[in-house]
């Protein structure tokens, strides 16, 4: 599992057109789903997500997580993040889940993120979707559940 996450001051996704889901301050995430993921690989991302001290103090020093700050999620799927890309022009999705189980740990992301208290807001699986946001920094970093 690959997740993108974003320290935004806003962030907002749209599908034809219409708002679905919107924050204030907090993550943007974007989460790929391997096919090979279960559900640990998403505990183990809703972990480091919720915990991982990316967020400013008052001096400036990034020492509070997500959690510490009571800032928000906005948690959007995106396949495109298992690309194999190094052969020719054309990515190859292989690495991708299933649509069936990719969106199984999706929801299971989400919910283990709003089990942590948090507020998470989302896009919609598998539609065409336009994401806004104002990255603030810019804070970005790449978290692959693979690498642990």
């Amino acid at each position: 599992m690959i997740a993108v996450l974003q320290r935004v001051k806003e962030a907002q996704v749209a599908v034809a057109g219409e708002v679905v889901g919107s924050i204030g301050p907090g993550l943007a995430i974007l989460l790929g789903v391997h096919q090979n993921d279960t559900e640990e690989d998403s505990n183990f991302l809703v972990e480091k997500t919720a915990t991982l001290r990316i967020f400013n103090d008052a001096v400036g020093k990034m020492n509070h997580s997500l959690l510490d700050t009571g800032g928000s999620a906005l948690v959007v799927s995106q396949f495109t993040l298992l690309a194999d890309w190094r052969k020719g022009r054309r990515p190859s999705y292989t690495k991708a889940a299933e649509p069936v189980l990719a969106d199984q740990l999706y929801r299971h992301f989400n919910r283990q993120l709003a089990r942590k208290g948090l507020t998470v807001a989302t896009g919609t699986f598998g539609a065409a979707m336009e994401v806004s946001l104002v990255n603030e920094g810019p804070v970005t970093f790449v978290l692959d559940s693979r690498e642990r």
